[in-house]
């Protein structure tokens, strides 16, 4: 390149980010076209004339969440780094919070929220401040466990959540699995469970959390399962689930028993959801995120870096593994 052509790159550069002159006020003060100006300082950046540096933060996790997003079509995705030697308690602090922020930037006014439960979303509910929201309603997606802290219930997280945004809330009374699908069909036919039905048709917003692969010995609020229930689920190979809906490698409901005794919203209902936002983190999750990414249940992912990493490596993506 001509050196004249550098000198000139490098003056409409100056002008631009030094000076801090709109690209119009240059194209006035050069004589030259504002569209000319726009590819100049496009030029100056690919020559190495201009040499922009994000400080203090690292531009590799920025570059890993667009990769990401833009891989599984994902309107929104956060990821938390991980420190070395790093605490869980740590980790879940930072998750929480960022979570809490992305919540924040997705609730508006006139809104219909719908909430799943757990110790993840409670923690969200904690971390998000107050603010005075217009005419919104939250509503569970979900029916409550049968042994759970109650702080973690979803009739508790959606009066925290009704009472920080100054909206209101619809309560859930029945357990999310039932004993039979006969009981099961009793409740969904019942006048307060056909509108609540009709709300999940109207949401806007839906928040959850993904489980991962069940674990006879670690049942937590898995204590609604039998026996059966675990091998049934063990046999068809399922990897996780979404407000007690299990799913296999591909995203695809399993164990149709399950399915017909669970007090829910299905995952194709989910799926009508404009906005859908799931937090899950933690090595034994990645399997059940990467499902849920393939199957397209949710547009927005809060998670941490290792976790995706490893998404990626299940699904023979190999692009980051040289920075991981």
């Amino acid at each position: 390149m001509k050196q004249e052509r550098m000198k000139l790159l490098a003056k409409i550069a100056y002008l631009y980010y030094m000076e801090e002159k709109s690209q119009s006020e240059i194209a006035t003060e050069t004589g030259i076209y504002r569209t000319t100006i726009s590819r100049m300082l496009a030029e100056a950046k690919k020559e190495g004339i201009v040499k922009i540096e994000i400080k203090n933060f690292d531009t590799h996790l920025f570059h890993l969440e667009n990769y990401v997003r833009e891989k599984y079509s994902l309107k929104g995705l956060e990821l938390v780094t991980n420190g070395l030697e790093e605490s869980a308690a740590s980790l879940e602090q930072k998750f929480a919070q960022a979570a809490a922020n992305v919540l924040k930037g997705l609730l508006d006014d006139e809104m219909k929220i719908g909430f799943s439960w757990g110790k993840t979303l409670s923690l969200l509910v904690e971390n998000l401040g107050n603010r005075r929201l217009n005419n919104v309603h939250f509503f569970p997606l979900a029916g409550g466990p049968s042994h759970i802290n109650a702080r973690y219930h979803v009739n508790t997280l959606i009066y925290n959540m009704a009472f920080k945004c100054h909206g209101e809330c619809t309560f859930i009374n029945a357990t999310i699995v039932q004993e039979s699908q006969k009981l099961a069909e009793g409740i969904l036919s019942s006048k307060y469970f056909e509108d609540l039905k009709r709300s999940w048709q109207e949401l806007d917003l839906a928040v959850v959390g993904i489980g991962g692969q069940v674990d006879v010995n670690n049942r937590q609020w898995l204590d609604m399962l039998t026996a059966n229930d675990f091998a049934n689920l063990k046999q068809r190979q399922a990897v996780g689930e979404i407000c007690c809906r299990f799913f296999d490698g591909e995203g695809q409901s399993v164990y149709p028993n399950l399915q017909d005794r669970t007090i829910a919203i299905s995952l194709e209902g989910l799926k009508k959801v404009p906005n859908r936002l799931a937090l899950a983190y933690g090595d034994y999750k990645a399997e059940a995120i990467l499902s849920v990414l393939r199957a397209g249940y949710i547009n927005h992912l809060v998670t941490d870096e290792q976790t995706i990493l490893k998404v990626l490596a299940m699904d023979n993506d190999s692009t980051f593994t040289k920075f991981s």
